[in-house]
């Protein structure tokens, strides 16, 4: 049986645990085996900016950082479940990566 794996990518660690609880509840109302959801590594983009744009002043610094949560899900696939995790709205901050093997 092929096996889906759903990689799920987001900004907000709170839409990628919605996704990732719409694909689980799939699985298990169609009696699917999975595995996960796996946590990945959070990859932290951090960029310091001095706070006066002239240059003029104190040394001082602003810290940015954005934070990007990965989650893994690995659904023994049968079409009609494929199609309704397809049929998930997912919001503007998430990205979804599926690959069937």
């Amino acid at each position: 049986m092929p096996t889906a794996r759903i990689k799920i990518i987001s900004r907000k660690k709170d839409d990628a645990r919605s996704i990732v609880e719409k694909i689980v509840e799939i699985a298990k109302s169609m009696g699917i085996k999975y595995k996960g959801p796996i946590p990945l590594p959070t990859k932290r983009l951090s960029i310091s900016t001095r706070k006066t744009p002239c240059g003029d002043g104190s040394h001082t610094y602003e810290h940015w950082q954005m934070r990007i949560h990965n989650r893994l899900i690995e659904i023994e696939g049968s079409e009609q479940a494929l199609r309704q995790v397809m049929r998930i709205p997912v919001p503007d901050t998430v990205q979804i990566e599926m690959t069937l093997s």
